[in-house]
């Protein structure tokens, strides 16, 4: 006859067991996210000498590590689907008439679901094949080589890239060292002014900055040392939050290497988390959503103004002149446990 006292210890097993394969099923889990998102857009009252008023909507797009399902939009007035030449990035594009204006403010709402997938190379093995020379998009490498406005690829850019690639001899090696000192060097810091605009030079003199100036650095030093480097923005996702407000944009890197490919990087997230600082070489969680990526965007029908420094909020112009007022909100929610 069993006794008790051995069923106790069976069930104490069972249930440690159990919970193993509950833990390993969340660890599994918080690789990938499934949410739905919300865009909203609202234009105020605008004054009755304005004749018109065009605006352009960043939307999300589709990789190897986010789909997009079942975008709608809901807005008072026309749109249509455009896309930059350079990048492909997607928006809407709307002109609003005078009479449309006429009954106040005008309010624009984008929501789709997001089927988001950890972004993780391996760099300890590489693939055994390589690629190829040029990447599956249309956009070629030798842009991500290229200077922007404020990502320059000389002066005193080009002098710390060197300086600190200096005596390393792959490509890897390089990377993993502009990475290691922008980490190091730049910290997370929102005070005053200055920051924000993604300028590699601020950056590199101020040695503060949020997200855009990190990478800003990052990219203009990795395209000195000749390797592709290119810029992605959207939104972050709260990963300790199901559903709430987004209060703005994350934007992160990329870099290109054979045989691995586009290889992720995050250096303002691994500034705020040291504990993850080797992860965010090489890694992106599921815990964001892209919009759009490059620098210097030229819309099409074109805007009057210049390129966009990046896009992730809408723009607006009234009369061709840059319209700043607009109130957007962004907010999601998760559709698994």
């Amino acid at each position: 006859m069993i006794s008790r006292k051995w069923w106790t210890a069976l069930w104490l097993a069972i249930l440690t067991l159990a919970g193993v394969a509950l833990a390993a099923t969340k660890s599994a889990s918080s690789h990938a996210r499934q949410f739905e998102f919300s865009y909203e857009v609202r234009i105020p009252q605008l004054p009755p000498e304005a004749k018109s008023l065009r605006m352009w909507v960043p939307l999300p797009r589709s990789d190897a590590y986010q789909s997009i399902h079942g975008l709608t939009v809901s807005s008072p007035v026309a749109y249509n689907r455009g896309r930059d030449a350079e990048y492909g990035n997607e928006y809407l594009y709307l002109e609003v008439p005078a009479s449309a204006r006429s009954g106040g403010p005008i309010e624009l709402k984008v929501r789709f679901r997001v089927d988001r997938r950890e972004h993780l190379v391996p760099l300890d093995s590489p693939p055994a094949r390589a690629s190829g020379g040029e990447t599956r998009e249309a956009v070629p490498l030798s842009r991500y080589l290229s200077p922007d406005h404020l990502v320059p690829t000389d002066g005193i850019i080009a002098q710390l890239s060197r300086q600190q690639t200096q005596g390393l001899k792959t490509p890897l090696e390089k990377a993993r060292a502009i990475y290691n000192y922008v980490v190091t060097t730049v910290r997370y810091d929102k005070s005053g002014e200055g920051w924000g605009h993604g300028d590699a030079i601020w950056a590199c003199t101020a040695k503060r900055g949020n997200c855009t100036d990190f990478h800003s650095l990052f990219i203009a030093m990795m395209r000195v040392a000749g390797i592709p480097a290119r810029f992605e923005i959207g939104f972050p996702l709260p990963p300790d939050q199901r559903e709430g407000n987004i209060p703005g944009y994350h934007c992160w890197a990329e870099f290109y290497l054979e045989p691995y490919g586009w290889i992720p990087v995050d250096a303002s997230e691994a500034w705020k988390h040291p504990e993850k600082r080797d992860y965010f070489f090489g890694g992106h969680d599921a815990d964001r959503v892209l919009f759009t990526m490059g620098r210097d965007i030229r819309l099409q029908p074109a805007q009057q103004g210049d390129p966009l420094n990046y896009f992730v909020y809408p723009y607006a112009e009234v009369d061709g002149a840059q319209f700043t007022k607009l109130e957007q909100k962004f907010s999601f929610r998760d559709l698994i446990d």
